[in-house]
């Protein structure tokens, strides 16, 4: 029942809602500003985590893009685009993983305490672009891709902060590897999930 609602005339007449772009744009110019942030502290700190909610914002970056390019087509593009950040949301959650396995035989106990002033920030950010985005969670595919890959984010976000204080409290390196391995996971099951709804509209199209 849920499903067939997400595809329902909310999300119809969201699509040339002048709110909804602006706030596309917000979460745009926010994710590519803490992508930067997030990169150098992240190789700064040496935290395997850092570094993949980093590549993170930019993926998500790339995806507000898309969903802006988007937003006026036909729901049959509209599902293609979906699919398409599917693919990269997969993708990162595989990158991911394998880094996180990398580290976990080569890695060095990461700086906690930049971890985790870097974490707060990113989660304030993704908390403020879940916020603005909430009313549109249940649009179609590429709408609800974008409300998955910021409810992800902030989720992620404190799982770097508890990291962080993983981190401090054993002075070992596996807290921070152990939540880059579950963002890999949530990357990845969010990818199902857009992948699933995504197909269900372009058979309906």
């Amino acid at each position: 029942m849920a499903d067939s609602c997400c595809a329902g005339a909310s999300g119809k007449t969201a699509l040339n809602d002048p709110r909804w772009r602006r706030i596309l744009w917000i979460a745009l110019l926010i994710n590519a500003a803490m992508f930067g942030v997030e990169i150098v502290a992240g190789v700064a700190a040496d935290s395997r985590a850092l570094q993949a909610d980093a590549l993170d914002f930019l993926g998500d970056s790339a995806n507000y893009a898309i969903s802006l390019g988007v937003a006026g087509m036909a729901l049959a593009w509209r599902a293609r685009a979906a699919l398409l950040k599917a693919a990269t949301m997969l993708v990162f959650g595989l990158w991911v993983f394998g880094s996180a396995t990398w580290g976990f035989f080569s890695g060095t106990a990461p700086h906690a305490e930049t971890m985790g002033l870097i974490g707060a920030l990113a989660l304030a950010a993704n908390v403020a672009v879940a916020l603005m985005l909430y009313r549109y969670r249940t649009g179609d595919a590429n709408m609800r891709s974008v409300w998955i890959c910021s409810r992800n984010d902030a989720i992620g976000n404190v799982a770097v902060m508890g990291a962080a204080l993983g981190v401090f409290g054993t002075g070992q390196g596996w807290p921070d590897l152990l939540v880059a391995a579950i963002m890999a996971g949530l990357a990845i099951w969010g990818s199902i999930d857009v992948f699933r709804h995504a197909r269900g509209e372009l058979s309906a199209a």
